[in-house]
């Protein structure tokens, strides 16, 4: 179980100016959809490009939207700046790929950025979302190789979908609300991880067990770190519903419904991380209570050979060699001698084992 956050440029960004941008570094170019919508119709511009959303936007008639596929190249992010007069730190949060769950508020629009998490492999990966609320319109940056926006696609195609009887501020939210639900399916499956890994060290607890719980507990804590900022930003919409001209007093409901999902994320979080944290406690109890038998196996053992060690060291001590002395050996000279000390060494031996079997110390399934 691993976790990986695509941290991209970051070291490169050293001594650069804020708001700089760095030249391209992927090989993977991204891919750009323009959709135009109103309440009667839905339609895909193509080709698809700025130029083409602007003037979609000047029309004044319905929403445009704007999805990129991937990182956007240096030119398309300079181009996109001086079309909507975009803050050059804005752009740099896009390129950065390692951002903070966040909502910023500009004059003439909002920019937020949200981790999608997704299980790969053995482990979970977080890709950003970037999301930029205009008026009259919406451009998002999944910076992934997998489009998780199909499912709005095809409500769009949809003449009764609720999307094309609201504005741009209903899409802002819905993208949102469809990142939230990108959440369950990982923690689902990390929770199956989680169940597994406790089971395995309860039934059989092995030295591979305090790795995984701690590669668990690293990962629950980085989404955890991640995710945690997302509450917030859903509140600060809710806040600003009230003084924001972009949001509409309609769409409250919504995202009060999106904050309660994202406390019930937060508290599936916090009951795996409480779950996990339990884990080691389990495996440290495991390895305490092996011990333990380990010990007790030992010890019987040992206990089993007190009494054969003093019968085995009284004769032979030899002490029959002068027949005329009163206090000599006479076993030493009996013709059975040798194989009654033996007998009754086996009936000592066995003896000890059943009262040890009959005390639950050996042979007992109530094992630690």
């Amino acid at each position: 179980m691993s976790f990986e956050n695509r941290r991209v440029g970051t070291a490169d960004r050293v001594g650069m100016a804020p708001g700089a941008l760095l030249e391209d570094t992927h090989s993977v170019p991204a891919q750009i959809e323009l959709i135009h919508y109103r309440e009667h119709d839905s339609s895909a511009i193509d080709p698809a490009s700025l130029q083409a959303m602007q003037t979609a936007i000047a029309a004044h008639d319905g929403v445009t939207w704007l999805h990129v596929q991937g990182l956007p190249s240096k030119a398309f992010l300079e181009e996109m700046g001086a079309r909507f007069g975009l803050h050059p730190l804005l752009l740099e949060d896009i390129q950065s790929r390692d951002q903070r769950p966040k909502l910023d508020e500009y004059v003439e629009h909002l920019f937020a950025v949200f981790s999608v998490p997704r299980w790969q492999g053995d482990g979970a990966v977080l890709e950003q979302f970037s999301l930029l609320l205009g008026d009259g319109y919406v451009i998002s940056i999944h910076d992934a190789q997998s489009d998780i926006t199909d499912i709005l696609r095809a409500r769009l195609a949809q003449s009764s979908s609720r999307l094309r009887q609201h504005g741009a501020d209903y899409l802002f939210y819905s993208l949102i609300d469809l990142i939230i639900d990108q959440i369950y399916p990982l923690l689902e499956t990390f929770g199956g991880t989680v169940d597994e890994l406790e089971e395995r060290l309860v039934t059989n607890p092995g030295h591979r067990a305090l790795p995984d719980i701690q590669s668990a507990k690293r990962t629950l804590n980085q989404l955890r770190r991640q995710l945690w900022p997302t509450r917030e930003v859903i509140s600060h919409l809710i806040r600003g519903v009230s003084n924001e001209p972009l949001l509409e007093a309609g769409l409250r409901p919504y995202l009060n419904d999106l904050y309660d999902h994202t406390v019930s994320v937060m508290d599936m979080l916090e009951t795996y991380r409480d779950t996990v944290t339990g884990l080691i406690d389990i495996h440290l109890s495991s390895v305490s209570n092996r011990l333990n038998e380990i010990m007790r196996t030992l010890t019987v053992i040992s206990t089993l050979f007190i009494p054969l060690t003093f019968v085995t060291g009284i004769y032979g001590m030899n002490f029959g060699n002068n027949a005329d002395s009163p206090f000599a050996m006479p076993e030493l000279r009996w013709y059975f001698g040798y194989p009654l000390i033996l007998s009754v060494m086996v009936a000592v031996a066995l003896g000890m084992i059943l009262f040890f079997k009959r005390r639950g110390w050996i042979f007992s399934r109530d094992r630690f």
